[in-house]
């Protein structure tokens, strides 16, 4: 959660929050393999888009829409899973079925946002949030990290002052340099 709350404090990666890149990055891990996560959450938010321009003229109210939209990409991704089984490819048909549960769920935030700011601002903030979830993903399966933790379980503490002096922090963002470059000049 550390290294989320870096990204977005001083680099000024957005992404969708500080739960949200954690929790994709649990869903990458629990899919197996990286590539089979970002694949998912790939077609969660293609799928996610299409739907909401495919319902946009039945001019429902939000929360109905939301719910027709993420029982629709369940039953496809359900449909994938058992396509996946039926063919015999392993890489569909041994998918555990929380990373897909995390992804639909996530839609809610995608489709939230696309709503509110449009749908460049969605994708904008999707693309930071696999960035960061992968960077996490890589941090998190860093065999000597896992064996310094594992030896030293305290040294998590080491984090809360560094989220504190996170939360102290008032100069800008890296992004905001490279924003205000000519300013800055």
């Amino acid at each position: 959660v550390t290294l989320i709350a870096i990204f977005r404090q001083v680099i000024g990666i957005k992404a969708f929050g500080i739960y949200t890149p954690l929790i994709v990055t649990l869903a990458f891990l629990a899919s197996g393999k990286l590539i089979y996560g970002i694949i998912l959450f790939a077609i969660a938010i293609i799928l996610g888009m299409l739907l909401r321009v495919l319902l946009r003229p039945l001019r429902m109210l939000y929360l109905p829409r939301l719910a027709i939209m993420i029982t629709l990409i369940s039953l496809i991704v359900f449909g994938l899973l058992v396509l996946g089984n039926w063919i015999g490819l392993p890489a569909l048909s041994n998918l555990s079925v929380l990373p897909i549960i995390i992804m639909i769920a996530l839609m809610e935030k995608f489709i939230a946002v696309s709503i509110e700011k449009g749908n460049r601002t969605a994708i904008i903030l999707s693309l930071e949030t696999v960035i960061i979830s992968v960077i996490c993903y890589y941090v998190i399966i860093w065999q000597w990290l896992i064996n310094i933790l594992i030896l030293y379980p305290y040294l998590v503490l080491f984090t809360l002052p560094i989220n504190f002096l996170l939360g102290k922090w008032t100069g800008l963002r890296i992004s905001e340099y490279l924003r205000f470059r000519k300013l800055i000049k």
